[in-house]
């Protein structure tokens, strides 16, 4: 009995010191030392204070996006849309908030805003969620076309509908920093890593200890037995896309909400497709899906000091997450021969 749960560990941190080992390798053959740099990304990024508040409002985006994914992925769906979804709902958000803010109340006008981005979110998730419900497209093409329209949508929206001409730099009218989210305990860190962290811990509960949850698993696992058992599976097909991406355009709006106040042209900072490692590597289990974003997180700030002081170019934590993806690949195929092999003798 106790061989499974070591089994379960060995194929989550296997792919981490995998990937931390390659790029130590690497570090080594452009002839930097990786322990001095590993030694500054966990310094920076974790034991010291301004580090570790950037580390935790970091995680804050990350974790909402997460949890969409979750949500996603265990009802078998793939939403690799996210990161048009976060984008257009962080541009809409940075429109709209400052404007709230000059005649509501901030945390009504937070509200609102959380509010639209999310269903931004959502609505553009409606035609990969139609083209799969109706016909039977596969979602991966579609929620990535998707999610290219949305980043250049976004674009456009910046820099023709809702860019500020009081600036030079195309960008979007900017939230004054005294109206934005409250910061916790006198630090740089605010209220939005409670929300995303709820969010995770939401999701968890509900798609493990729910009927609605257990609905949505049963469609993912085999739409088929889904039909006989008298599911809908169309009707949760859309209910999965569309919370998904909700919970995507949350995390854009508490992005502008707490950290950047506006969206300048051309900003995207990728975070959807850097999640999707981490939500796998938890085996789409809440809990730890929280660990290893603030793990990343981590790796994140503390990486941007160690890339400054010792010369390494800042996409080498980039290329840590492709090397985790691909030894996490490699340990998933072993595992099934493995497996297949057992079930066979």
């Amino acid at each position: 009995m106790r061989a499974e749960p070591l089994a379960a560990a060995a194929r989550i941190l296997l792919p981490i010191l995998l990937a931390l080992a390659a790029g130590g390798a690497i570090l080594l053959l452009l002839g930097k030392d990786p322990l001095a740099y590993y030694g500054y990304v966990v310094e920076r990024g974790l034991f010291r204070a301004s580090g570790l508040q950037a580390t935790v409002t970091r995680a804050a985006p990350l974790l909402s996006i997460a949890a969409g994914l979750i949500v996603a992925f265990r009802a078998g769906i793939w939403n690799l849309g996210v990161d048009g979804q976060f984008l257009l709902a962080a541009v809409f958000t940075a429109a709209l908030a400052p404007v709230l803010v000059g005649f509501l109340p901030a945390p009504l006008a937070w509200l609102i805003a959380i509010t639209v981005a999310a269903l931004v979110g959502a609505t553009w998730s409606l035609l990969p969620a139609l083209l799969k419900a109706r016909y039977g497209i596969n979602e991966i093409v579609t929620t990535l076309m998707m999610s290219f329209l949305g980043i250049s949508f976004a674009n456009v929206l910046v820099k023709l509908v809702f860019d500020d001409s009081q600036t030079t730099v195309p960008q979007t009218l900017t939230l004054p920093v005294d109206e934005r989210l409250w910061r916790l305990f006198g630090t740089t860190v605010n209220v939005s890593i409670l929300l995303a962290l709820a969010s995770v811990v939401m999701v968890h509960l509900v798609m493990t200890r729910t009927s609605f949850g257990l609905r949505l698993q049963i469609v993912g696992g085999n739409p088929r037995a889904a039909i006989h058992a008298g599911l809908n599976v169309g009707l949760l097909t859309y209910a999965t896309f569309a919370l998904s991406a909700a919970l995507a355009g949350v995390g854009g709006a508490i992005d502008i909400l707490g950290v950047y106040g506006n969206v300048q042209a051309d900003w995207n900072p990728g975070y959807g497709l850097l999640v999707v490692p981490l939500v796998f590597l938890a085996r789409f289990n809440g809990y730890g899906t929280i660990l290893f974003v603030f793990f990343f997180s981590v790796l994140v700030i503390g990486g941007e000091s160690a890339a400054r002081r010792l010369g390494v170019p800042n996409f080498f934590v980039l290329m840590l997450v492709g090397l985790l993806l691909i030894f996490l690949a490699l340990i998933e195929y072993l595992d099934y021969r493995r497996r297949l092999e057992r079930a066979a003798s």
